[in-house]
Order: structure tokens, then C-alpha cells, then sequence
């Protein structure tokens, strides 16, 4: 079911009062506990000799405004709101990028995409097959390498999505642990429509094949054959027809195959599903990463839970469905707040609270053009902001930033200014040991200073915005002003007009048939219009020229840092290879199996139901 245009609008205005009312809260009760803050950080560092353990979450397209304690008064998130009330929330949390793949290498690494080279000029933008060539190149260095390094236990469970295979089906050049992940249980590419029954598919080909063009000209050319006014051999216009079944039937037997070529699970190297069975995905993997803290609870460890949830295609276990009010949408966002839940409840039982920071976020706003197949809105909610997922506009890059570590950094505190998911890399890096590696550009800044209260102003004063290989947009933060300045050099262009969406192709794109250039740069002050509604001119911002003179200044600067790589997203690293496709069984079996029973905990609804 939809969400209601009510309950829409009831959803924005509990945003802006929930998010207004925390901040005013939070903020009068920081200062006076300052002396407190100081005790207990105090004693954090009499304790703090042995490295803390990692826990960090990343939900896949959740949106900022899907979440309790980022305003949503609709769905019912208690345990990641306990999270935030016992942590620090970051209300300007950006997403490196606004699509999975370049967004996932720039957590990683702490470094915009483009200088890993995971970004193209062509569209999607993103690792569509597991028989692809591209992903993260192995000569980046990750924050689990590191850890790994400095003795961690490290593990990935969830989604890669940053490649897997580069010569043949079985090299795994890409696989999770060449990047520091001693064990790895999860799907290496995402969750598309494909890899749920009845859920249609992803690869729209039928939109971009000239069917219809050909069809009128094979109809146009056969009549005036028959009117005597074009000659044509019959045979000819008999191997057009030929030709053009051929394509049809070999694109719908390639669309046919995806779930059985596409949708894979694994354990470490080895395929342990294929095709992968949504139900129960979610309570299997929070039995996975449960296991694995128990048995390294003796730390430390480096645990990244990447959710599959909630992309499409959507799916909810049982014991979650039905119990939101929009949709099946809404009951993974439940079944996520339950399993975090578990994570929490084993932190404790294991008494490693306070030795473990935890991390929560999302790898980048919610997809606002997501309906189903059936037509009903499948799509998250991105508060106040504007658009989603595909898009540079905050609502596809502003994403949940919630850190806890009780007795290390404050709880119930938030923090308003710009930070990045990149910054988790040199947060990391130095809080397991290590110094941040020299050899390269890192982009991301340490947030420990920040969390605790020991500096007031984040170190980005500038933070660059990339679709594809292309800048975007540039952000803004001066060192002498509370103002936070956006510009965009091209923008989208959404249809319909009057939708902040790209209805007609599922997701915005970024070549210039689907952008519109500008110059000067759209202006923007977020702190004024955080919804970026109205650009700014000459006649309403004085400092218009200035701001914009300083902002392209900044971009040169950035751009000549950035050195010339091999791009992981050439159109012949996108495409897919049947050479690298894994099978863990035969091509005449369509590549099926299934090695491993379900082993699932009993999940149940108590707290979600609304």
C-alpha cells in the first residue's frame, strides 16, 4: 500500500518539529555536563589502552526520514533510536556518492570514487552482473586491510557490490577478502527485481531497443513493396523479420536467465545459493554476524553488516509483513530496526558495550522512482530533502549518521556539521592503531574530535559532489561562517516536470540528454533552504559572485589532485561475460544449488507494530 498524502505531510511536519525540538534539547544539555563529558572521557582513556571493536551497519537506499529519531513519526524504528539516544546523531551525514557501488568504495577507502576509478561515463553507474570484469582495484587500501593488519578479526556480511571476477569465474580479483575481510557471507553484486519472484526485472532493455522504429520501417518498406514503388527481395525483408525475432527472443532469454546467473550467495569463495531465497535473508545474515562476534568476543574485531534491505526488490520476512503503515517498503525497514536490535542485545550479552564502537548509516538517500512491477510505491522517505538516490540534491546523499561508544563519546548529542561517510576510514585507521597511509589522497577527516566535543567545527570545508565521472555539484562550508553554500554545475531533469524524480527512466542520469547545464552554477545556502527550493542571484545574496569564485577555485584545486586511473566503469568492465560467470553447478542446470539449510532465530514483531 501507498503512503497516504496525509500521512505524507504528517511525515514532514513531525520531521521539522522532532528534528527542531532534538536540537534545541540537545544542545542546551551539552554544555552544562561538560565537567561530566570530561570525567567519563576521563575514564575512557584509563580503559582505553586495548583497541575497541568496529560494528558498522550501512542499510542499503534507507532514507534520512525512514528513521524515529530523524523525525519519522510513522514507522517504528525503537532499537536504532536507542542507538542514536545513546550515541551521537549526525543530522549533515554525507554519502560520498549517490548510487551503491561508488559510494561503497568511497567508505571503504576514505576517498572520493573517482580516484579509485570506480565511475564512468556511461550509465548505470553501477555493477549491474557478477560476470562483470570491474570493481575496487586491489591496490587500494581499505580500513578492514588495515585493521586486518593490526590483528582484527574482520568480516563482511551483506552486500559487496564492488566486484568479484577479472579473468576467469573462479579468480575472485575482486572478492571482499582481497580488501582485509578474513570471512565474507553475503551476495557479491546487490538485490535487483530480478532475484524476486513476480517482481519484474531491472534490465529495462525493451525501453532502449528501437522496436517500434523498426517496426515502421519493416511495415512502411513491405508496403510500398506491394505497391509497386520500393523493390525489395523477399528474402530480404524475410531476414529483417528473422533478425529481429533472434534479438527478441535472445534479450528475453538473457532477462529469463538473470535470477539464476545474478543472484548468488556465498560463504567466503565458495556458492553456497544460487538463486538466492529472499525470505528469511535478513534473520539469516543477523544469525551470521551474531556467530561471528561471539566467536571473536575476545576482540578484536571489524565487523561491516551491509544490509541487503531495503532495495529492491523488496522483500520482508513473515513475521515482519503487514506490520507497517506503507507497505512492504515499510516492513523492511522494521525487520532492519529488529535486526540491529540483535546486534545491540549481543553486544551486551557479551559485555562489550563499552569496547565497541558502533556505526549506523545508509550508502545513500532513498529511491523515490522505486514502484513495483504491480504499481505500488515501494519507495523511502528522505524528510525535508529534495529527490533521492541518483541525485547530488541532499535527499540522495544527506544519509543517517548515528555513532555509539558508551564512556568514549557523549550520548545524546548531535552534531550539525558537515561530515562524510569517508571519514569512517581514517576514524578507523587510527583507533585501531595505525597512522592514515601517506601514499594517497584521502578525503575523508577523523571524527573523534567532533563526537566528543573537542572541536566545534568539522575539518571539511569543502566537499565535492560526483555523478559518474562528471562533477556535479561543490559544497561549501567557510571557516569564518555558519553557512553551508551548495553550487551545481548541471542538474537533472525530472519527469514529470512537476516530480522531484526520473519516473521515466527508474533512476536520473547523468549524460547531457538527461541534465540541463548551468551557468552560473545553481546557488544554494542550506542553512537558509535546506530543501534547496529557490537559488540564490545576484539581487537576493550579495555575495553571489564571491561565493562562487571561491567555490571554482576549490574545484580546480580538487580536480588537479585528482590522477589519471583505469576506469573500473568502461563499457567493457560493466558488461557481462559468460567466462566469469560463478556456477556452482552446470550451465545445463542453469547453475542452481543449494548447499546450505536455512538456520534462522525467531524473529518476532514485538515494537513494530503500528
Amino acid at each position: 500500500m501507498s503512503p497516504q498524502p496525509d500521512v505524507d505531510t504528517e511525515r514532514r511536519a513531525d520531521f521539522w518539529n522532532v528534528s527542531s525540538s532534538v536540537s534545541v534539547s540537545m544542545k542546551s544539555t551539552w554544555r552544562p555536563s561538560s565537567l561530566l563529558l570530561l570525567l567519563q572521557l576521563s575514564c575512557a582513556s584509563l580503559h582505553g589502552g586495548s583497541k575497541p571493536n568496529f560494528v558498522l551497519i550501512m542499510v542499503d537506499d534507507l532514507g534520512i526520514g525512514d528513521l524515529g529519531c530523524y523525525g519519522n513519526a510513522t514507522l517504528r524504528t525503537p532499537n536504532i533510536d536507542q542507538l542514536a539516544r545513546e550515541g551521537v546523531t549526525l543530522t549533515h551525514h554525507i554519502a560520498a556518492a549517490s548510487l551503491c557501488t561508488p559510494s561503497r568504495a568511497a567508505f571503504l577507502t576514505g576517498r572520493y570514487p573517482i580516484r579509485s576509478g570506480v565511475v564512468g561515463h556511461h550509465r548505470p553507474g553501477v555493477f549491474l552482473f557478477n560476470a562483470a570484469s570491474g570493481g575496487l582495484p586491489s591496490q587500494e587500501v581499505t580500513f578492514a586491510n588495515i585493521a586486518k593488519q593490526q590483528g582484527y578479526e574482520t568480516a563482511l556480511i551483506g552486500k559487496w557490490h564492488l566486484g568479484l571476477n577479472c579473468e576467469s569465474s573462479d579468480d575472485h580479483c575482486h572478492h571482499p577478502s582481497i580488501h582485509g575481510f578474513n570471512y565474507f557471507f553475503g551476495i557479491p553484486v546487490t538485490n535487483l527485481r530480478d532475484c524476486q519472484p513476480g517482481q519484474g526485472t531491472v534490465f529495462q532493455i525493451h525501453k532502449y531497443l528501437p522496436y517500434r522504429t523498426l517496426a515502421i520501417v519493416l511495415v512502411s518498406a513491405a508496403s510500398l513493396h506491394y505497391m509497386g514503388v520500393l523493390s525489395m527481395r523477399r528474402g530480404l525483408v524475410v531476414s529483417l523479420l528473422c533478425l529481429s525475432a533472434l534479438v527478441t527472443g535472445l534479450t528475453a532469454g538473457f532477462i529469463m536467465m538473470m535470477p539464476y546467473l545474478n543472484c548468488v550467495l556465498m560463504r567466503d569463495h565458495r556458492v553456497v545459493e544460487q538463486p538466492f531465497t529472499s525470505e528469511n535473508l535478513t534473520q539469516r545474515m543477523t544469525h551470521e554476524a551474531v556467530d561471528f562476534m561471539e566467536r571473536n568476543s575476545g576482540g578484536p574485531f571489524l565487523l561491516f553488516f551491509s544490509f541487503i534491505q531495503v532495495h529492491t526488490a523488496m522483500f520482508a520476512s513473515a513475521a515482519f509483513r503487514g506490520t507497517s503503515r506503507h507497505g512492504i517498503y515499510g516492513d523492511a525497514v522494521h525487520e532492519v530496526d529488529w535486526s540491529v536490535g540483535q546486534i545491540m542485545q549481543t553486544l551486551d550479552r557479551l559485555e562489550l558495550r563499552e569496547t565497541t564502537l558502533v556505526y549506523l548509516t545508509s550508502d545513500q538517500g532513498a529511491h523515490v522512482e522505486e514502484i513495483s512491477s504491480t504499481g505500488e510505491v515501494n519507495r523511502g522517505w528522505n524528510g525535508i530533502y529534495k529527490a533521492g538516490k541518483s541525485t547530488n540534491w541532499e535527499g540522495g546523499i544527506r544519509v543517517p549518521g548515528i555513532l555509539r561508544w558508551p564512556g568514549s563519546i557523549p550520548s545524546g548529542r548531535q552534531v550539525d556539521e558537515p561530515t562524510s561517510n569517508m571519514d569512517l576510514f581514517p576514524t578507523v585507521v587510527r583507533l585501531s592503531g595505525e597512522s592514515v597511509p601517506e601514499d594517497r589522497e584521502i578525503d575523508g577527516h577523523d571524527l573523534m574530535d567532533l563526537l566528543r566535543g573537542r572541536v566545534e567545527r568539522s575539518t571539511h570545508e569543502f566537499l565535492f559532489h560526483y555523478c559518474n565521472v562528471y562533477l556535479n555539484a561543490v559544497r561549501w562550508h567557510p571557516r569564518n561562517s555558519s553557512s553551508v553554500w551548495k553550487a551545481f554545475y548541471f542538474t537533472p531533469n525530472f519527469y514529470p516536470e512537476n516530480e522531484t524524480a526520473c519516473f521515466h527512466t527508474h533512476a536520473c542520469f547523468c549524460s547531457s540528454d538527461y541534465v540541463t547545464y548551468h551557468d552560473p552554477p545553481l546557488l544554494f545556502d542550506l542553512t537558509r533552504d535546506p530543501s534547496e527550493t529557490t537559488p540564490l542571484t545576484p539581487d537576493t545574496e550579495p555575495a553571489f559572485h564571491a561565493v562562487l569564485a571561491a567555490m571554482e577555485e576549490a574545484a580546480d584545486a580538487h580536480r588537479r589532485s585528482v590522477k589519471p586511473v583505469e576506469s573500473q566503469m568502461s563499457v567493457w568492465n560493466l558488461i557481462w561475460k559468460p567466462w566469469l560467470q560463478p556456477c556452482c553447478s552446470t550451465l545445463s542446470q542453469l547453475c542452481q544449488c543449494q548447499q546450505e539449510e536455512e538456520d534462522v532465530g525467531g524473529a518476532t514483531t514485538e515494537d513494530h507494530s503500528s
